[in-house]
């Protein structure tokens, strides 16, 4: 599944529009530690988390994601969304928490790490 078809079926906000990313989605990833996403997440995966701060977006860069979903309406400033569309990353908002989205995720067939 490709990051437009999640972002339609899921209802989220795009904040990097005209960023297309072609190859689907390889899995899902939560948390909102930095360190830990660099570590564990699958690389061309979605994050879903609720930090909005520019380091965000050169964890997501760095490890290989292909987007990230900001839960709870959290919207970055506009210096990381600039930084976000330089980086190649795609940057979404849902409403909501970041519960609910992992499961709707994985309702889709989007799964994390399988080791």
């Amino acid at each position: 599944m490709r990051l437009e078809e999640i972002a339609q079926t899921l209802n989220l906000r795009e904040l990097t529009p005209g960023m297309v990313h072609s190859e689907d989605v390889a899995g899902g990833y939560a948390s909102d530690l930095l360190s830990d996403v660099l570590a564990h997440a699958p690389v061309g995966a979605v994050l879903i988390t609720l930090q909005v701060h520019l380091n965000v977006i050169a964890v997501a860069s760095h490890a290989g994601l292909r987007g990230v979903i900001f839960s709870c309406n959290r919207v970055p400033e506009q210096d990381v969304i600039d930084r976000a569309a330089e980086e190649n990353v795609c940057l979404y908002v849902s409403s909501a928490d970041t519960f609910e989205i992992a499961g709707r995720l994985y309702e889709l067939g989007l799964r994390g790490r399988t080791e």
